[in-house]
């Protein structure tokens, strides 16, 4: 049974799954769709996005904006093989960008103008003496561009052009992908986004050439359909990802193209899109957007919360309209895909009736907020987990604050990847990464343990009051004994940041805050000022700290946090310890109960 998109609404998951095994069948390209084109979008989907554009003002300005991107790259130089550092991924991209808007286009609308300047990239792109195999995504998404090229365009290619892009995919992207799985190598194999890249990528491009290179084909495919398994199943039970919102748009927009590539080619995603937590993980990124819009950027992520065209087909095959209702409202659609995938379904309704307290368990990440859809509304997004994972920062404890329509703490982000040692011997030496970098406290001046994890002990969810505590004892564990750290929306107008340190020796503890806001400082009250919004600061118990606020401290060449300010309270914290309990509130004059970490949830 061949799958249209069109037919994925609402029982695309089901239709695709009777009889599906988690293994490829004997032959895996026994039911391959004969001809092109064959992956994700078929000419049959086309007619469903005619109609939308006819009758949906706001599917006909996605297609406008596309059509205008795709104008102005007639003109742009094709790309070239230019490497920065060690990467070739950013000509990659593009490639894989505009092949993607100028093959939509073209199908949509038949403007051979279109087709020829997509021509053109993937020529100049199959004249590299390599993708770069040694950074191995830059290989993968090359060849998820030749893979969508060569099968979007194969009626309008000469059989010359043909030729070259189908050797270039295969010399230069197939046979690498092959000696990676006979290799079982990590970039295939591993557990983070590389892993859903790679075999995405490849995938894409066997089955663009699988009728006419059946062994290599069958070979990656088989091998893809197992390797990607491994990172999916990480979702389990509700959908986290441990790299941060950055890179779980990249995993699932591969995991999405993966999964549509497959039923479209071969009508069956071999069990893949029943791997549990796969089909709750868009509530992660609904979750993980603040009121203003703003993520929370933990680990090598920035702030921006972007496109993620993934969440319209997650809401087809999965049949959660909520998702396409929240991505319509993020404002970001610029993508092929935004438009090919755009899912018209979902109300506020729909929105409104999520929980909106959160706990990723998989990840141990909460998210508390006051209210759905209010740009005024308090939320807060707090880390345990693990330093460990992949792209993580050591920042176990930290928190970002949106309310009143500002955020007020934030998370700095990344620095330069291509910064020395950036991902090798000098990670934990760069600002952005250390612990001093984050919103947590910092002991005796030191990282946290690059191998501490810090679960997630307490979670509470009720009307009035909102609460989680984290275990961040083995990440200070060289520098004190138990240390929690509990975050609590009070009354969902207030928020209280508690932490309870046990030590036997005296230290001294900083706890830190990066805010973009202006900073006036009057004893233990903190008072910050965004626009024409006030918000307060009050350390409710630790004696004998105090506040001092200054420029964050990174040195060149480290990328610097303009326009962000450190604030920090010091203390001297004598056995057997002390409570620090910091109230964020609209009011100078607001209070909280102190309660002791062990009774916050009963």
């Amino acid at each position: 049974m061949w799958l249209s998109l069109s037919l994925l609404v609402p029982v695309a998951l089901t239709a695709a799954q009777p009889g599906a095994s988690s293994r490829p069948a004997a032959d895996v390209l026994a039911t391959l769709r004969p001809g092109h084109p064959r992956l994700i979008i078929l000419d049959a989907d086309l007619a469903r996005v005619r109609r939308l554009i006819e009758s949906d003002a706001e599917v006909r300005q996605l297609r406008d904006r596309l059509r205008s991107a795709a104008d102005d790259m007639l003109d742009d130089p094709p790309v070239v093989h230019r490497l920065i550092g060690p990467r070739l991924l950013h000509q990659s991209r593009l490639c894989l960008d505009r092949v993607y808007t100028l093959a939509t286009l073209y199908r949509l609308e038949g403007d051979p103008r279109y087709a020829q300047r997509a021509e053109k990239e993937l020529l100049a792109a199959a004249a590299f003496p390599d993708w770069n195999p040694s950074h191995f995504l830059d290989t993968a998404e090359m060849s998820h561009a030749f893979g969508i090229g060569y099968d979007w365009l194969f009626d309008y290619l000469s059989p010359a052009s043909r030729r070259a892009i189908r050797e270039a995919l295969v010399e230069k992207g197939l046979r690498p992908s092959a000696e990676l799985h006979r290799r079982r190598s990590s970039r295939v194999r591993g557990t983070n986004n590389w892993n859903q890249v790679c075999n995405g990528g490849m995938t894409i491009g066997a089955l663009a050439v699988a009728d006419e290179e059946p062994d290599l084909a069958r070979f990656i495919i088989e091998q893809a359909a197992d390797g990607i398994r491994i990172p999916t199943t990480r979702l389990y039970p509700n959908g986290g990802w441990d790299e941060g919102p950055g890179y779980w748009g990249y995993a699932m927009s591969y995991t999405a193209c993966y999964l549509a590539a497959m039923r479209s080619a071969l009508g069956t995603d071999l069990g893949l899109s029943q791997t549990p937590g796969l089909d709750v993980t868009g509530l992660f990124r609904i979750h993980f957007v603040g009121p203003t819009g703003h993520t929370f950027n933990y680990a090598d992520a920035g702030s921006a919360a972007g496109n993620a065209p993934q969440m319209f087909y997650f809401a087809q095959i999965f049949d959660r309209p909520v998702y396409a209702w929240h991505e319509r409202r993020m404002r970001a659609r610029n993508s092929a895909l935004d438009l090919l995938w755009y899912d018209p379904r979902g109300t506020r309704a729909d929105l409104l009736a999520l929980p909106r307290d959160a706990w990723f368990r998989n990840v141990d990440v909460v998210f508390l907020r006051s209210a759905w859809d209010d740009p005024d509304a308090w939320f807060v997004g707090f880390k345990g987990g693990d330093n460990q994972a992949s792209h993580s920062h050591l920042d176990l404890g930290s928190f970002v604050l949106d309310a009143l329509g500002c955020r007020w703490a934030t998370d700095i982000g990344p620095d330069d990847y291509n910064l020395p040692g950036y991902f090798g011997n000098k990670r934990w030496t760069y600002y952005r990464l250390r612990t001093e970098g984050q919103n947590t406290i910092v002991i005796d001046g030191a990282n946290q343990s690059p191998r501490g994890k810090a679960p997630i002990i307490a979670f509470d969810s009720k009307p009035s009051r909102a609460a989680a505590v984290a275990d961040l004892t083995q990440a200070y564990a060289e520098q004190a004994g138990r240390v929690r750290r509990g975050v609590a929306l009070l009354d969902r107008n207030r928020v209280l940041i508690q932490d309870e340190i046990d030590t036997n020796r005296p230290i001294t503890v900083d706890w830190g805050l990066h805010t973009p806001a202006d900073v006036r400082i009057e004893g233990p009250l903190v008072t910050l000022r965004q626009k024409d919004r006030t918000l307060c600061l009050r350390n409710l118990e630790a004696k004998g700290g105090s506040w001092s606020c200054g420029p964050v401290p990174i040195d060149p060449p480290q990328k610097p946090a303009e326009g962000v300010r450190k604030l920090i309270l010091r203390l001297r914290v004598e056995p057997p310890g002390a409570r620090i309990a910091v109230l964020f509130a609209g009011s100078p004059d607001a209070s909280a109960p102190i309660i002791p970490l062990d009774d916050w949830v009963r």
